[in-house]
């Protein structure tokens, strides 16, 4: 259906997001987490943090896409039963 075709692009462009921002979690939790007491490496706690939040943020929104995009799918399809 014609219709459906953009909906699912901007699934697949929120989607695209989500994944993401997951990357960006596991890659700031790696960072924290590889830091040892004794270690001279010094991880600048406050930026992984602002990075977190950020993909937290990321994530939040592209989810919002999606649920947008499938109510939207709803409406279409209610149109056209």
């Amino acid at each position: 259906m014609a219709a459906d075709k953009p909906i699912m692009d901007v699934m697949s462009v929120a989607l695209g997001g989500m994944q993401n921002a997951q990357s960006i979690l596991q890659r700031t939790a790696e960072h924290i987490a590889a830091v040892s007491p004794e270690s001279s490496d010094a991880v600048d706690l406050s930026a992984q943090m602002v990075a977190m939040l950020a993909a937290r943020n990321q994530y939040q929104t592209n989810a919002r896409v999606i649920q947008t995009a499938d109510d939207m799918q709803k409406k279409v399809l209610d149109l056209l039963a």
